[in-house]
């Protein structure tokens, strides 16, 4: 009998870990003028259904750009709304130093949310290893 209450105890500990584990995802913009505004809606909905939801946002290369200040979508609004908004939700924009010396961009050239991390695809590939979902818009 008390094997049996055991495994239920460990049953409902373990659906309650389960329950309560946030969903850990990376969202890879290279390309900012196909994926920026795009990838926004995308992080937009994402955590409309679950909120709870950990986003990191990792940009490189051409991806870099729509977090740029003043940077505006081919319908010539600003990104940084929607990024400011996304923030505020808890999502984490990351922009690839290498990027910034191939491209010889400076840190103050972009919007104050953003985060830097010395290699965008570096950084994804450690996120995957620490169990993120991979997205790409």
């Amino acid at each position: 009998m008390q094997t049996k209450h055991w495994i239920l105890g460990a049953a409902f500990a373990l659906l309650s870990v389960t329950a309560t584990a946030k969903d850990t995802v990376i969202y890879h913009i290279d390309h900012a003028a196909n994926q920026g505004l795009k990838g926004l809606r995308n992080i937009r909905n994402h955590l409309d259904v679950d909120p709870a939801a950990k986003v990191t946002v990792v940009t490189h290369a051409d991806g870099v750009d729509f977090l740029m200040e003043g940077a505006k979508d081919a319908n010539g609004s600003t990104y940084a709304g929607p990024v400011a908004a996304l923030v505020a939700r808890g999502v984490k924009f990351e922009i690839c130093e290498i990027t910034l010396r191939n491209r010889n961009l400076k840190k103050e050239q972009f919007v104050q949310e953003a985060e830097f991390t010395p290699s965008g695809v570096v950084r994804i590939a450690k996120l995957q290893k620490q169990g993120f979902a991979y997205i790409k818009p």
